[in-house]
C-alpha cells in the first residue's frame, strides 16, 4: 500500500477551515485536519486555529482553494 506524503496547507480559523475542507473533499484531494481543543488554544498561542494537511502532489490546487475561501 502506497503512503501519501502530506504537507501543511496552513492554519485557519474554524469557519474557513470547515469551508476549505468541504472544497478539498469535493475536489477529491486527500487531506486531514488537526483541531486543537479549547484548553490547548488557551495554553498555546501557536495553536490558535485548525491546521490542514494535504497530499503533497495536490498542494498547488489546494492552495488555490484556500486562497479562494480566505480571500487571499
Amino acid at each position: 500500500m502506497a503512503r501519501t506524503r502530506t504537507v501543511q496547507l496552513g492554519q485557519f480559523v474554524d469557519e474557513n477551515a470547515d469551508r476549505i475542507v468541504d472544497r478539498l473533499e469535493a475536489a477529491g484531494i486527500e487531506h486531514w485536519a488537526k483541531r486543537p481543543g479549547g484548553l490547548t488554544r488557551v495554553l498555546s498561542a501557536a495553536d490558535w486555529g485548525v491546521r490542514i494537511f494535504v497530499d503533497a502532489d495536490a498542494l498547488e490546487q489546494a492552495q488555490r482553494i484556500a486562497a479562494e475561501v480566505t480571500g487571499d
